[in-house]
């Protein structure tokens, strides 16, 4: 089913807990008309900012793209849109980082918004790019279809495929893969735990749980589990630890305001929020089982 006009428009809503949509037309992106329409400019420069440890927001006005840092080269999660890129890159390198020392390049999920800059990416640093599997399969084709909201993007060698629980590590630093399929079939969340004020903290790299209409709950053709892959997901989002919940658009967890915080000299860190963890995860789960009780 093509994303329609309603579908396209809420990709540029904000749900009750803050959490937004996907979506964003870059410039050799195919998207149908409408949608590249509902999602332009998402890739304006953002100033980047540090988040708690080797953790860096790099991303832009719309896409929060984190990078993470290590003695031995830098890990990238998403890439965002083709002319996200050079904001990216223009980003890693104010804060005084080399865009060429990104080493492995990971992504929350195979929407266009997200992996469209990867080949890109991939050119510019030699990276290497791992994925799961079920999201690996979208990248490489270059999306199209459903699953990818008919949006389409250049096609992505894929180095390797992670499974549930597998460790991702460079440089001292280990982020894992926890597989949390529903908004694509290979969504993951990332975990990985940061040194900062003294404390250990737990930082979750939310995959996303927004609900898509030409992703029905039930009688989908294209995704016939995806009602029990969402029931898998918010098991594990309901019982992972998390002092610092990060997602793939600004707009999950108030990003840009905690950043306002933190540049006042607020302490302790304002990107330490496990109570709007809870409560961004308890309001996703109560849209979804709303949804679910529609079907």
């Amino acid at each position: 089913m093509r994303p329609g006009r309603r579908s396209a428009l809420a990709l540029v809503t904000i749900v009750a807990s803050g959490v937004v949509s996907s979506g964003c037309a870059g410039p050799r992106l195919h998207y149908p008309a409408h949608v590249a329409d509902g999602m332009r400019g998402w890739s304006r420069r953002a100033e980047p900012f540090h988040v708690a440890g080797n953790i860096y927001f790099v991303g832009t006005n719309e896409l929060a793209i984190y990078l993470i840092t290590t003695p031995a080269g830098h890990i990238l999660l998403d890439s965002g849109l083709e002319d996200s890129v050079p904001v990216v890159r223009a980003n890693v390198e104010r804060l005084g980082f080399h865009f060429g020392d990104v080493k492995i390049l990971l992504s929350s999920h195979a929407h266009a918004d997200h992996v469209a800059g990867h080949a890109q990416v991939k050119a510019l640093t030699g990276a290497r790019v791992l994925a799961s599997a079920a999201d690996a399969a979208v990248i490489r084709s270059g999306g199209g279809g459903p699953i990818a909201l008919d949006m389409k993007w250049p096609p992505t060698v894929v180095d390797g495929e992670v499974s549930d629980g597998q460790s991702v590590a460079l440089g001292g630093t280990v982020l894992v893969a926890h597989l949390t399929p529903g908004h694509t079939p290979g969504a993951t969340t990332w975990t990985t735990t940061v040194e900062d004020g003294g404390r250990r903290l737990a930082v979750v790299f939310f995959s996303s749980a927004t609900l898509f209409a030409e992703m029905p709950l039930s009688g989908n053709a294209e995704y016939p589990q995806i009602a029990a892959d969402f029931e898998r997901s918010y098991a594990f989002w309901n019982a992972v630890p998390c002092d610092i919940p990060l997602g793939p658009h600004v707009a999950f967890f108030g990003l840009f305001a905690k950043r306002d915080r933190a540049a006042r000299g607020e302490t302790p860190n304002p990107f330490i929020d496990p109570t709007g963890w809870k409560q961004t995860i308890a309001a996703q789960e109560a849209n979804f089982r709303r949804r679910l009780a529609d079907k």
